[in-house]
């Protein structure tokens, strides 16, 4: 049986809900909406952990962050894992390749490929002049918002050279299979983008934010300071948020063409149909609702759900949304189904491979998602004085900020997404309650009232089952006191009924 290739391509900070297929009423993604179409794609597929590290890690590990240990942006060389995607498609004779962003635990040596580009584009040499201009451009953005279009071609682009990367590498392989990770570091800041993008979305015909800065008082400290600290970096934030969110439309614009160009490659080298590819972003954006860019905060919808669809060999298409709640975490042992490959010990994930081919699966299983959040510690209060790792970055580029600091990530938090609800729930007991239907932007806390008991306390059962199942197997005993781990081959927990 011929190996199909894989191609993960991730983005990096798109919303789930800002394409056409979702209804909103830009034309951001079109090519995407019609991939996504040709195979399975997923309304309700959730981040791991809002914070890009963690994220890509457990799409790599099948693990969640309290198990790979990796919580933060930092650190990760420290990632704990049996084996993870790159070691199992090796080892079953993938080449293997990046192009693009990493942010992971990965590094060169351990792939037969390696073509970084970041948010500041990329390093070295083997650029050329118009690309180190505009790389050194990125730089002196520094995480902001251009007010004017890209003065350099879409060529420089971080998407544009991936994919040119990729195309080369893919040439160079004569037929052997291969897995490729194309990464893309946009649509995430510095939020910027050449003609025709820049224009394609003019200010004056977005849809309105559906919630503003009024909504962060009840919010609570972490938005307020992740605010703040927007504010005393960039002095004209609010001005800037519309040309934010412009930038950012047109960014996810310009990434649907690359794709495009990269699915026509597939096609045009006899490639696509023996190809799976799988496309996900590592987690959302604010992109102005609650008056904020980038992330930071909490767990809303807005950062935790993500874009996620899988098109290729024995994929059976559908055009409508699959009902499932699935994960990141369920991503490599997909991959692992797909390849033939066994789980390996410590993965976490659920097989996503029977809803993808259409065939019989324990529909419970897929009737919740989990998800965590957070550093670690108590929260940090308005009461506690400044800390070093406030949020605030002085540089040689001036004043920025860090969304992800030691007072928007403090304490711990966990998520249950169930139907139409969704359960927040911290390490002091404190809960969150939303109906999502009713209330999308999860301003009214029902956390508490006595007619959604019966709801509060079954998803509060079912939280605890997730932490259960989520605790750490690794690392094995041996020797005497080895021991044969009972699983299912997929990982479900929920027989065939």
């Amino acid at each position: 049986m011929q190996k199909p290739n894989i191609v993960i391509i991730m983005t990096d900070q798109q919303r789930a809900d800002a394409s056409a297929r979702e209804g909103f009423p830009l034309d951001t993604t079109p090519f995407l909406d019609s991939l996504a179409r040709s195979g399975v794609w997923f309304n309700r597929a959730y981040t791991s952990a809002p914070v890009c590290a963690p994220a890509r890690i457990s799409m790599l590990t099948g693990r969640y962050p309290s198990a790979h240990r990796i919580r933060k942006n930092r650190a990760i060389h420290l990632a704990s894992y049996d084996r993870d995607l790159i070691d199992v498609l090796r080892e079953q004779g993938y080449a293997t390749a990046l192009a693009g962003k990493n942010h992971s635990h990965l590094k060169p040596e351990r792939l037969d490929h390696w073509f970084e580009l970041s948010h500041e584009g990329g390093r070295g040499e083997g650029r050329t002049a118009d690309e180190m201009a505009f790389d050194q451009w990125l730089t002196v953005l520094n995480h902001g918002v251009s007010r004017e279009p890209t003065p350099f071609p879409l060529e420089c682009q971080g998407p544009y050279r991936a994919v040119t990367d990729s195309q080369a590498w893919i040439r160079s392989l004569q037929g052997r299979p291969f897995f490729l990770w194309l990464s893309f570091a946009e649509p995430h800041s510095p939020y910027q983008v050449p003609e025709p993008y820049f224009s394609l979305f003019p200010i004056e015909t977005l849809p309105p934010m559906r919630v503003g800065k009024e909504a962060l008082a009840q919010k609570g400290f972490k938005w307020e300071w992740t605010k703040h600290i927007g504010t005393q970096a960039y002095p004209n934030y609010d001005a800037l948020l519309p040309r934010m969110r412009a930038n950012y439309f047109g960014m996810m614009r310009l990434i649907d063409d690359q794709v495009r160009r990269f699915v026509a490659f597939l096609e045009a080298e006899g490639l696509r149909d023996n190809t799976l590819i799988v496309f996900v972003s590592d987690h959302g954006d604010f992109a102005g609702d609650y008056g904020l860019m980038r992330k930071g905060p909490e767990m809303p919808e807005v950062l935790m759900r993500v874009p996620t669809f899988v098109t290729g060999p024995g994929v059976k298409p559908s055009p409508s949304p699959h009902p499932a709640h699935v994960s990141m975490v369920d991503i490599m042992p997909t991959l692992c189904e797909a390849a033939g490959i066994p789980l390996p010990d410590g993965v976490q994930g659920r097989s996503l491979w029977p809803l993808l081919t259409g065939d019989d699966y324990p529909a419970e299983e897929f009737a919740a998602v989990y998800a965590e959040q957070g550093f670690g510690g108590l929260h940090y209060t308005e009461s506690d004085p400044p800390v070093p790792d406030n949020g605030f970055i002085i540089g040689p580029r001036g004043l920025s900020f860090d969304e992800l600091n030691s007072h928007s990530q403090s304490g711990t938090m966990v998520m249950l997404r169930e139907g139409n609800w969704k359960l927040l729930f911290d390490m002091q007991g404190r809960g969150q309650l939303y109906n999502l239907a009713r209330d999308p932007l999860e301003m009214g806390n029902l956390y508490g009232k006595a007619e959604h008991a019966e709801t509060q306390n079954r998803m509060l059962a079912e939280l605890l089952a997730w932490a259960l199942r989520t605790q750490d197997t690794l690392p094995l005993p041996k020797g005497k006191y080895a021991y044969v781990l009972k699983r299912d081959p997929r990982n479900y927990w929920t027989p065939y009924r």
